[in-house]
Parts: C-alpha cells; structure tokens; sequence
C-alpha cells in the first residue's frame, strides 16, 4: 500500500465517526410551544382606509420535488392543505381588527390592496414550512420570507383543551409581520393603495376607457398619473361590477369555511399519525445512517489491515504469523461492515414503506372538494369543477354582466360565458 493511500483511509477512518455524529441527529420532539399573540393595531383608522386582504390559495409545492421527497409528499394531503392553510391564516389576521375585508381567493392574479401568497415547503405533522410572499395593489413587496414550526407532542393529546392549530404560531407570526408592515403606512398611502387597486380593477375590464391613469415606474410598480373625475360614471359602472365580485367571493368563503370544518377531523388525525411517523422515521434514518457509516469505517479499517499486512514481507517468522493474523482480522472487518451497510439499507427500505403506508390516509381529503351550488344576489349559478375552475367561469360571466352595464360600448376583455344558469 502506497504511502499516500494509506494517508486517504486514514482520513476517511477519521472523518466517517465524526458524520455518523453530525448527520445522525436526531430532532428532539417539542413538549410546549409558545403562541405568540395577535397584535393589535396602534391606532383607529377610518373604515375608508382599512386594506382589503386577498389570501391566494397556497402552492402544494408538489411539482418540484427530487426523488427523496417524492416519497414523503402525498398530492391529496397537499392540495388539501394548499385550500385550508389560507383559512387558518385568514383568521389569524381578522383576528387583530386592522384589515378590511380578508379573503381567501382562488386566483393568485386576483386584484386586492394587499395580496398574500404561499407556497408549502414542508408539512407533516411535525414540521411546517411556508414560503409568504405579500404585495400591495402598488407592486410593492411587503413580506418575502420563509416562517418554519414545529408542533409540540401536546397539541395531539386526545386531552388537550387547545383550540389552536398545532402551527398556529406560525399563522400569528405571519399576520403580525404583515400588521408591522402596515402600521407604518400613513393615512395618504392608505389611499393611494386603495386608489390603484380600483383603477387596475378599472383597467382589467376597460383598459381604453381607464388608459392613462396608471404608469409603471423603473422599479415595475403602479404609480397613479391622473385621477378619474369625480362621479365619472364609467368608474360607477367598474365600481358595481367589483362589488358583485365581492360578493362572490364572499359567499366563496362559506365554501372555504365548510371545507376547513370538514377535513380539520381526517386531517387532525392524519397530522397525528404522521407527527409520530416522523418523529419514528427520524429516529429511524439516523440510525440507519450511522449503522451505514459504521459499516463503511468497518470495512476501510478491513481493507487497510489487510492490504497493509499483504505488502510487507518480514524476514522474521514471529512477525509473519502476526501479519497473517492481522489479515485474517481484516477479512472479518470487512465482512462485518458489509453486513452493517446491508442492515442499514434494509432500515432504509422500512421507511419507505412506512412513508407508502401514510398515503392511503391522504386520499379521504381530496374527496372532501365537491362542485358548489353559489348563490348570488339575483340569481342561483351552479359552477362545476375545482375551485379554481368555478373562479375561472365566474370571471366570463362577470365579463357578460359587465357588456350589459355598458351597453356593449366596448368589448370586454376574455371569452364570454353564455348567460345561463348553469355554467
């Protein structure tokens, strides 16, 4: 054995003890974990200027996935969560009294004073991560920043009298940062806020009539460069047509809300199962991580006994037998650290079958999603499909009432739903 070869399986002797610690830590389940409170605002601001909040339904983050994560994400607990986590967060900012109206919406394209979107990092029962991107009307960022939790043992005990969601910090640690943001706002920003959010509403569906009023600036935010003349029954007309989608995404969150209420039970025990999973798997990977480890230091101190035995020849007969024995031991190291790695591999494959076994669990959620019969001030419109598609056949017929306010003076932007009942 060359010199410099045994210097790299010394190395590797050195350094494979030393992951085996450090990549086979294991998470310490947490006992308690404190909800910080819903702040409330510092002052009273006029009803005028409270924002309206658009909470856009959170990307499952399932299309992006390498192959390790495949095997601990399931689509139906994803989706699933994509539409409940928004509710939980909806709520959490109510709660302080310093929004307007906060609602969950199916668009992420949807016009709002201030727009919130999500994207699911992580979830199981252990550990939450969310990506929270927040925007005003403006084009100005507010909130881009990752918030992490993790649950305590307690939030799943059949006799816990919480009332919180096992992450519910992280909802109340979102909705006070967003709250941060806003209590520096002045009353004259307030407004302008809530003036381009009306104009780019006025845009979407008459861009020539409402042409000239926003300009972006160098940053790619909207900038007012004019103001509509007062009573200027075009923006009247605009006005009535967002009230009507108002209130169709105001009778969404009945949905949303009968949606939260009917999987928070399945999906309260899913969390339940897969915290222990977790927690399990955990466990379970750092030791078949260290035995993998060990087997592999096991067998580099094989080989390196062996073939260092192998290359010297001594003249003396005492010295022989000893290098003979050295061999020997060797081989048993060898064959020893191959049967560690075999175990660790083996314990590798139980996971995986652990973590096939929680998807059955998930698809009882995806069933709860059912088509909805929405009722609108002067009519009822049955919209099939997801969410998303109901939103998507709502904004056509919205399109068709707006042609009507206007007496078809223009062409409205999109296709036109035919004015039925049934879409």
């Amino acid at each position: 054995m060359t010199r410099q070869l045994r210097l790299r399986l010394a190395l590797l002797l050195v350094l494979l003890p030393a992951t085996a610690l450090t990549g086979g830590c294991v998470s310490s389940t947490v006992k308690t974990t404190a909800v910080p409170a819903i702040d409330a605002p510092s002052r009273q601001v006029p009803d005028d200027l409270l924002l309206d909040v658009g909470i856009a339904t959170f990307d499952p983050g399932i299309d992006d996935l390498d192959d390790d994560e495949v095997l601990l994400v399931y689509p139906e607990v994803r989706n699933a969560e994509a539409r409940f986590m928004p509710g939980q967060l909806a709520e959490a900012m109510q709660q302080s009294g310093a929004w307007g109206a906060v609602r969950v919406v199916p668009d992420p394209e949807r016009i709002a004073d201030l727009l919130v979107q999500g994207e699911i990092l992580h979830s199981d029962g252990e550990h939450l991560e969310l990506a929270i991107t927040a925007r005003d009307a403006r084009g100005q960022t507010w909130l881009e920043r990752t918030y992490e939790g993790h649950a305590s043992a307690y939030a799943y005990k059949e006799t816990a009298a919480s009332h919180y969601d096992p992450f519910q910090a992280v909802y109340n640690d979102i909705a006070n940062d967003l709250l941060a943001v806003q209590e520096k706002l002045g009353d004259r920003e307030r407004r302008n806020i809530r003036l381009t959010s009306e104009l780019r509403f006025a845009q979407h569906f008459s861009p020539d009539a409402f042409a000239g009023y926003l300009e972006k600036n160098r940053d790619g935010n909207y900038v007012v460069t004019r103001l509509p003349a007062e009573g200027d029954p075009m923006l009247a007309r605009i006005g009535r047509i967002r009230d009507r989608d108002n209130l169709y995404v105001d009778t969404m969150q009945e949905y949303y809300d009968q949606f939260d209420n009917q999987i928070y039970p399945p999906y309260q025990e899913w969390r339940k199962e897969s915290y222990a999973e977790a927690i399990e798997l955990q466990e379970l990977q750092a030791k078949s991580r260290a035995e993998m480890i060990a087997g592999a230091t096991a067998v580099l101190a094989g080989i390196f006994a062996h073939y260092d035995a192998a290359n010297d020849d001594p003249e003396d007969e005492e010295e022989r037998d000893r290098r003979e024995a050295q061999r020997a031991a060797g081989s048993v190291a060898i064959l020893g650290g191959g049967a560690l790695l075999k175990s660790g591999l083996e314990k590798r494959s139980e996971s995986k079958l652990r973590i096939e076994a929680l998807s059955e669990l998930g698809q009882s959620l995806e069933a709860e999603i059912t088509p909805q019969v929405i009722d609108l001030e002067d009519r009822s419109v049955t919209l099939t499909g997801t969410v998303e598609d109901q939103y998507a056949q709502w904004q056509e017929l919205l399109a068709d009432i707006y042609e009507t306010e206007i007496g078809a003076l223009e062409p409205a932007p999109g296709a036109m739903a035919d004015s039925t009942d049934t879409l």
